[in-house]
Order: structure tokens, then sequence, then C-alpha cells
């Protein structure tokens, strides 16, 4: 995850937001740089088993709906959770997808809704689809 100079920030956030989550490293920026010596250049975490490293690389890269975490909610309690902490401060994009306030796309969505999409009866996903 690039970001311009929040890793930090962001990836405690994150890792306040998922129970199942933890930052495993934290490396600086020594006197060679780019960024200021001692500040954060990279941070290891994991949510959910899967790792990920956050880089304060600065504002030439951002990010984009066409790369998106999905969250697989087992019930309308977790979808209302993820929901409320990730869209705040951040902006509701429509049907399951927000932009949090560091700019990542998530898609909170509801298992049943996975399942009764990619129902064997056509007619019975596209109702769901339509309702959606």
């Amino acid at each position: 995850m690039w970001v311009d100079n929040q890793a930090e920030e962001a990836i405690n956030f994150y890792t306040s937001v998922f129970e199942d989550s933890k930052i495993l490293s934290v490396a600086k920026y020594g006197k060679e740089g780019p960024g200021p010596e001692g500040t954060v250049m990279t941070l290891n975490f994991m949510i959910g088993g899967q790792e990920f490293v956050a880089l304060n690389g600065g504002p030439q890269f951002n990010f984009s709906e066409a790369r998106s975490l999905v969250i697989n909610c087992e019930n309308q309690e977790e979808v209302d959770y993820y929901w409320d902490k990730l869209s705040e401060g951040g902006d509701e994009q429509g049907p399951g997808w927000i932009k949090d306030r560091y700019g990542v796309s998530w898609q909170v969505v509801p298992v049943i809704l996975t399942e009764m999409l990619s129902d064997e009866d056509p007619l019975k996903s596209q109702r769901v689809m339509a309702a959606m």
C-alpha cells in the first residue's frame, strides 16, 4: 500500500478495526533518505492472516477503485460494524462499496449475497442482482 506520508496512522487505524490484525515490523528512513531520517518508511502488518506492507512513498501514486479489499461478513451486525468504521471520514460509494479516509476501497459483502448471486438458477440470481 503506497501512501503519501500517513502509513503509520492508516495501519494503526486498520489494526484497530480488524480484531485479527497486528503490526509485524516497522522500518524507518535512515540518513540516506529519501524520507526524513527517523520517520517511518514501511510497516509490515497482517489482517486476517494476510500480510501487507504500507510504504510512506510520497504523493506520486494514489489508490483506485480498480483494486479493492473484500470483507466477507457473516451477518448484518458485521456488515454494520465494518461499514461504520471504514466509512467514517471516507466516502460511501454505493451498495457495499466504501472508500476509507486513506483512499482505500473496500467491499463489505454479506456471504449470503455472494451465495445468492452464484445461484444455479439464472432467474434467481438476476432477481438478486436487480434487488441489490
